[in-house]
């Protein structure tokens, strides 16, 4: 027996890093699940790794066309959804003063309005008693060189999270958010940090050593459960105490 049986999720950027992790423990717990990811290959792929409990959907989360596929596709097969992870996002680092109009909105739109409307196109068909989780960072109250746009991105949706969590507890749709510190997922490499600068954010982290993207996988699985049952509107962080420094 899992503790996701029988329950069917949808996760967002699910073909990769830290969702992926979350796709396979959720899978490996019994749920069935859609991914959504940007690249038709890598989600055919992952589709396959997962096996017959899962289902993909090819699609840009900036745009919400793909949202309401997504929907229409949860609605049509599974007529409703438990869970909805959302973990796609974009990131780059630059100065405050480097930054130019099309990164600025590059990242409000997919790590913002992205979540936004991804929630709001997937909730009428969620169960009720059904959990949404969304993918943050501790950099949306940690300043870290570089991160100012990120940050605000992170910070809304965190506010996007409490307003849910009350405006969805009539239907007793639970909303959290995960924030992860520095997690050695590909995006690492492509953002340029070497295995020295790895070693130098894990002296960074109490816990000595970078995330694992398992132990957001982890902590997703429990938001998403029935052992949170009674958290909503909480944010958790999972970066080994590194915004305590």
């Amino acid at each position: 027996m899992g503790s996701l049986d029988d329950k069917v999720a949808v996760i967002t950027g699910g073909n990769s890093g830290i969702g992926l992790a979350i796709a396979r423990l959720f899978v490996a717990q019994g749920a069935r699940v859609i991914i959504v990811g940007r690249r038709d290959e890598a989600v055919k792929e992952t589709v396959a790794l997962l096996g017959d409990k899962a289902s993909g959907v090819v699609g840009d989360i900036s745009d919400i066309t793909t949202h309401e596929r997504v929907a229409v596709l949860a609605r049509d097969k599974f007529g409703e959804i438990d869970i909805y992870v959302a973990n796609a996002g974009v990131i780059n680092i630059q100065p405050a003063d480097k930054v130019g109009a099309e990164e600025y909105d590059q990242q409000f739109v997919t790590n913002t309005r992205g979540v936004f409307f991804g929630v709001q196109k997937i909730q009428p068909v969620m169960r009720e008693g059904g959990s949404i989780v969304l993918i943050s960072s501790i950099a949306s109250d940690k300043v870290l060189p570089g991160h100012t746009v990120y940050a605000g991105t992170k910070s809304a949706i965190e506010a996007f999270a409490r307003s849910w969590a009350v405006e969805f507890s009539a239907r007793k749709i639970r909303v959290n958010t995960l924030c992860p510190g520095p997690t050695q997922t590909p995006i690492l490499t492509k953002l340029g940090i070497d295995a020295e600068t790895e070693q130098q954010f894990a002296g960074m982290i109490p816990l000595g050593r970078m995330g694992h993207a398992q132990d957001l996988a982890n902590a997703a699985l429990f938001l998403s459960s029935e052992a949170s049952q009674f958290i909503t509107g909480t944010t958790l962080k999972v970066d080994g105490g590194m915004s305590l420094t």
